[in-house]
């Protein structure tokens, strides 16, 4: 894949947008809504099967859940404002004008809205594609779960 390509799927921080629980067009909000298909209807039965199932007492908490992910609508952090209103690097990237945070002058910085562990994995994203390249980073972590 090429550098272009890649633009449209790793946000600028390095996270995998495809793989983002928000991101409209991507496997989350697809197996949600195959998800939610299958069980639709099912929330009688749910209340019946909780008399020998207890964690099933708490099925209207999980369709509550599965319809914010079937709902999803965020095109991705270059496309649109992003979907969590703390991230400061939608925002900074564009001003910086750079596609991922390791091309900027200021890079490391602290940047708003991220907590120690996603601060941690930031660094190491951008650290891995400063190193490698970032169509090399891209094949490595293709595979690789977003939330680890």
């Amino acid at each position: 894949m090429d550098y272009e390509e890649i633009l449209n799927i790793l946000a600028p921080s390095g996270l995998n947008c495809i793989k983002c629980v928000s991101y409209e067009n991507g496997p989350v909000r697809k197996s949600a809504r195959e998800l939610q298909a299958l069980l639709n209807g099912f929330g009688t039965y749910a209340e019946r099967f909780s008399s020998f199932v207890p964690a099933f007492s708490k099925y209207p908490s999980f369709e509550e859940v599965l319809a914010v992910l079937v709902g999803v609508d965020c095109a991705g952090c270059r496309d649109n404002e992003t979907k969590h209103p703390h991230c400061g690097i939608a925002r900074c990237h564009k001003e910086k004008n750079v596609d991922f945070c390791f091309q900027c002058t200021e890079y490391p910085c602290d940047p708003e809205g991220m907590d120690s562990d996603l601060h941690r994995r930031w660094l190491e994203m951008n650290n891995r594609m400063k190193e490698v390249g970032v169509e090399a980073y891209y094949e490595e972590t293709e595979d690789k779960p977003r939330y680890k």
